[in-house]
C-alpha cells in the first residue's frame, strides 16, 4: 500500500495505523477482483457465442483482446480523471 495514503493518520497509535493499512489493502484487492470479474463477464458475454471448441477461434480471440483493451483503457482513464478531480479538492488543515 502507498504510505502517502495514511499521511493523515499521524495521530493514531501504530497498531491502529497497521489495522487501517490492512483494511485499505483488502479494499484494494476486492476492487481489483471486482474489476477483473467485470472484465471477464463482459468480454465473455460479448465475444463468445458458442462452445464449438475447447479454445477460442480467431474471431472470438480478437474480440476478447479488443474488449479487454477497451475496458482497461477506460478504467485507466476513469482512474486518471478521478485523481485529477481529487487533486482539485481543497483539504482543510
Amino acid at each position: 500500500m502507498d504510505k502517502s495514503m495514511l499521511g493523515d493518520l499521524d495521530g493514531l497509535p501504530e497498531e491502529d495505523k497497521l489495522r487501517m493499512a490492512a483494511m485499505v489493502d483488502q479494499l484494494q484487492i476486492r476492487d481489483s477482483l471486482r474489476m477483473y470479474n467485470s472484465l471477464v463477464e463482459r468480454c465473455f458475454t460479448d465475444c463468445v457465442d458458442t462452445f464449438r471448441r475447447k479454445t477460442l477461434d480467431k474471431q472470438e480471440e480478437s474480440c476478447v483482446r479488443r474488449c479487454a483493451e477497451k475496458f482497461l483503457k477506460h478504467s485507466m482513464r476513469v482512474g486518471m480523471r478521478f485523481a485529477e478531480l481529487n487533486q482539485g479538492v481543497a483539504t482543510p488543515d
